[in-house]
């Protein structure tokens, strides 16, 4: 018999990690009863041991020092083998892998804000498999586990810039996944992060409802007021884009507040990047006047806070100016845009291009838009595997 999924999450918790820590068999045993809530006539016969002896074990009278025995209980109930003294040489290197992936983590990090998600994805894949057999092997531990989640959510939210909009539910998948693990972290702030970031892929792929659920909750779960303002901005334009209007404004209301009070944070809380969700929020709640007003008084691409946003930012000024009948203005904004998109490989951005720019005097450009998105999904191999 092997541990159960949901058994081996149990170590994944606070208590059961302070158990594991402790590297004492009775310890390990009596917090897995306790979490499991089960007895120990039934911890017995998960182990094909006699009850007294459970009881026995758990009060220190008896004890288990062949490897076989304590592989025995490391497989039935889930426990790490380095808990229970059986790491070996393949443990060790792991251990050393796992602050290798904290770096990689992090450029990755750094390269998708830089524009660089492609780079971004590139170097996550081939850790996320590992973590992943890792985890399919039973060998479930809080630092495998933490890692995982952050690496899924960062490969997630990497594939949101580079895959065409039809294939953004890849994104989604992965920052879902991530979700799923950290909720058994039991890390309110982490999980608020990786709501975040899976709130904005749902809302990408086109589920505005479930996006709306996922960042209310992370909403609810930040304490530091960066991270809320980032959040209130992912939900106005969640909202803005299900067309609910009040929602909209009471979320870009809140992200003004924090931001007036605690100052701008990152990439995604600061006036740039508020100012776009505002103009992407009046247009669909049907405000295009005063979309267009906002995207005449936009800012230059310099102030944008990364490559990406100055892209998404022109494509939106764009469809606001389209949207009031200045087709001149359109045109340059939609160029701008395209451009940016091309450099950055942002499919994403082109679609929205190739969608927007319909009007007559547009058609040249939305020709360019649908040439660079047909080139760059042509040449594009590296997300083929993560389909």
């Amino acid at each position: 018999m092997t541990a159960t999924p949901s058994a081996r999450r149990l170590w994944l918790l606070p208590e059961a990690r302070r158990a594991l820590e402790t590297r004492e068999l009775a310890v390990i045993l009596r917090c897995y009863r306790k979490l499991a809530g089960i007895s120990q006539v039934a911890m017995g016969e998960l182990l094909g041991y006699d009850p007294s002896y459970v009881s026995l074990l758990e009060r220190r009278r008896r004890t288990v020092n062949d490897r076989q025995g304590l592989a025995h209980i490391s497989r039935v109930l889930g426990v790490p083998p380095h808990a229970l003294g059986l790491a070996g040489d393949e443990d060790a290197d792991f251990l050393a892998a796992l602050q290798f992936g904290e770096s990689t983590v992090r450029l990755a990090e750094i390269a998708r804000q830089a524009g660089r998600a492609a780079e971004a994805v590139e170097e996550l894949w081939p850790l996320v498999v590992r973590l992943e057999t890792r985890l399919g092997e039973g060998r479930v531990d809080y630092g495998t586990a933490s890692l995982l989640a952050r690496a899924r959510a960062t490969l997630g939210t990497s594939l949101g810039h580079i895959l065409p909009e039809e294939q953004l539910y890849l994104a989604a998948r992965w920052t879902g996944g991530a979700m799923r693990l950290a909720r058994h972290l039991d890390e309110d702030g982490f999980l608020g992060h990786v709501l975040r970031m899976h709130g904005n892929e749902l809302r990408k792929a086109g589920r505005s409802g479930a996006a709306i659920a996922r960042l209310s909750e992370a909403a609810d779960l930040s304490d530091d007021e960066g991270e809320r303002g980032q959040t209130f901005v992912l939900l106005a334009r969640a909202a803005g884009e299900s067309g609910d209007l009040e929602m909209h404004d009471e979320a870009v209301a809140s992200a003004e507040r924090i931001m007036d009070a605690s100052g701008p944070s990152g990439i995604l809380f600061n006036p740039f990047t508020l100012r776009e969700v505002r103009v992407r929020g009046l247009l669909r709640t049907g405000r295009g006047l005063e979309a267009a007003e906002l995207a005449r008084s936009r800012p230059s691409s310099g102030e944008a806070p990364a490559p990406q946003w100055a892209a998404i930012e022109a494509v939106t000024s764009a469809e606001a100016l389209s949207q009031a009948g200045d087709i001149a203005g359109a045109r340059v904004l939609y160029s701008e845009g395209l451009s940016l998109a091309a450099r950055l490989g942002l499919p994403h951005q082109m679609q929205r291009v190739a969608r927007g720019a319909v009007e007559p005097g547009l058609g040249d450009v939305r020709a360019d838009a649908l040439a660079h998105l047909y080139e760059l999904t042509r040449d594009r191999k590296a997300v083929g595997p993560l389909a």
